[in-house]
């Protein structure tokens, strides 16, 4: 299996869980930090999937790093190369399938429960669950691109997820680590200050049963992954 190219945007919104998963598999993987100012691939061909990764730019933004990464989404999609992206990968995706990315009336930072979709293809991605706790940090959310199928939905942002032929945009997080949520916590402190809100939690609130709640939510993240990942041996 030829590896899979993971695009990390900013530094503290890294792989995760994911890259302890692929790991474990022993599924072949590269991290090319794009916050860093490693170049793009030259050739989509070497890889069996794209994963992009979160980040506090905006896919509206005109950014070097954003054009480049949706010029790598659209080309992926036009030869058939899975894409699974997350928070602002999510994003970028949809818009790349012809979906808009807007500003969210509510903030959602913090533990949430998401829904998920009472369709045979929103259970097949989760396991046959009805909702779960999510991990969530957004202003912006993201539309369905036509003919996409919503997967998973939230009070406060009715896309939380979606599936479109090989491709996944979430705009939750199931990648999160303890370590990932209190370095974000440490870093987003002002944002978190001046964005009160129903959909805004305290680093006191979140970090209560953390161990427990990472670990849930890195269950629902490896049947997902996984699940998508035996969607690229199909499709080499």
């Amino acid at each position: 299996m030829k590896p899979i190219a993971v695009f990390r945007l900013y530094k503290i919104e890294g792989p995760g869980y994911l890259a302890t998963l692929f790991d474990s598999q022993s599924i072949p993987w590269k991290l090319i930090k794009l916050d860093k100012g490693e170049g793009l691939p030259q050739n989509l061909k070497d890889y069996s999937g794209l994963v992009f990764m979160g980040g506090p730019m905006s896919a509206n933004d005109n950014l070097p790093v954003i054009s480049g990464a949706f010029g790598l989404i659209r080309q992926a999609i036009r030869y058939n190369i899975p894409v699974m992206g997350h928070c602002l990968g999510g994003q970028m995706l949809s818009k790349a399938l012809g979906g808009k990315v807007y500003s969210s009336p509510v903030k959602e930072m913090g533990w949430g429960t998401v829904t998920v979709a009472s369709s045979i293809i929103a259970s097949e991605w989760f396991d046959n669950l009805y909702n779960f706790e999510a991990f969530h940090w957004h202003g912006e959310y993201f539309t369905l691109p036509e003919d996409a199928h919503r997967i998973l939905s939230s009070k406060y942002c009715n896309n939380q997820a979606f599936i479109s032929g090989p491709h996944i945009g979430m705009q939750c997080h199931l990648e999160v680590t303890e370590n990932m949520i209190r370095a974000w916590y440490e870093t987003g402190a002002d944002e978190i200050a001046n964005s009160l809100g129903p959909g805004v939690q305290s680093l006191e609130v979140v970090q209560k049963n953390l161990a427990e709640r990472v670990s849930n939510i890195n269950k629902v993240a490896r049947y997902l992954y996984l699940k998508w990942v035996s969607q690229l041996t199909v499709l080499k």
